[in-house]
């Protein structure tokens, strides 16, 4: 068995590194104590960035694919075509991937009962306005089994007979995949889930860059004309500012 890791990065120097040694480090201590062995491969998707991503990727030892057009979903789909693994596992550059969840990752895949999976999030010291938002979210993907776009594993057939992430969408790209591959499975009598012993941990990095007033403006917007907002870069500052 192969697992595929792919890392979507825009600018994310000041990360990528810490990310990949994180996903090592991990493998390293599963690989232990797997019963089936498994290899990997660690695919960093340079988006168009302006800093030394694909150079600090490159001497991390990840193959770099370049997408010249910067959207998450392009990203993310352009990682699984370069990919060769039999499991694909996305995870953001901002994110750690700990033992605890690539254990269960391993485990889920032996039993052999899902195409794919996700898992809950925690971020540090997040209060007000994003705490709320945090454990909101967490109760819809717990309820729903919506994974969150930090995170998304899906066996690599079946992510290319769903045809990966949808390109018509900035943000929100994670609740139509796991809508779609969750339909997928029932209609082949398998299963999608959240996991939800070893959350993934990710950066608050969102709440530091911008104002609880910029947050909230970009919810309303996103609630009250979401189909139009979820497909207008120009509208999704806080994803495509560029700031990090």
């Amino acid at each position: 068995m192969k697992l595929s890791f792919v890392i979507p990065a825009y600018n994310e120097a000041a990360w990528i590194e810490h990310c990949l040694e994180c996903i090592a480090v991990s493998v390293d201590a599963c690989s232990l104590q797997a019963d089936t062995a498994f290899d990997v491969e660690y695919i960093v998707v340079d988006n168009n960035s302006t800093d030394e991503t694909a150079l600090k990727a490159e001497q991390a030892g990840a193959l770099v694919v370049f997408e010249a057009i910067n959207q998450i979903s392009r990203a993310r789909n352009a990682g699984a075509q370069a990919a060769s693994g039999d499991w694909l596992i996305f995870i953001d550059a901002d994110s750690d991937l700990s033992a605890g969840l690539l254990t269960d990752v391993l485990a889920l895949i032996a039993a052999n009962k899902h195409v794919g999976c996700g898992s809950l999030m925690h971020m540090e010291g997040l209060e007000g306005l994003a705490g709320w938002a945090l454990r909101s979210w967490s109760l819809l993907s717990r309820t729903l089994n919506w994974a969150a776009g930090s995170f998304v594993v899906c066996r690599s057939d079946v992510f290319a007979e769903l045809n990966g992430f949808s390109e018509q969408l900035f943000v929100a790209e994670e609740i139509d995949f796991s809508r779609r591959v969750k339909k997928y499975a029932r209609q082949h009598k398998s299963r999608f889930s959240v996991l939800r012993n070893h959350p993934l941990q990710t950066s608050n990095r969102k709440v530091k860059l911008y104002s609880e007033r910029e947050l909230f403006r970009q919810m309303l917007r996103l609630f009250l004309r979401p189909r139009k907002t979820m497909r207008d870069k120009s509208a999704l500052d806080v994803w495509y500012d560029g700031r990090r």
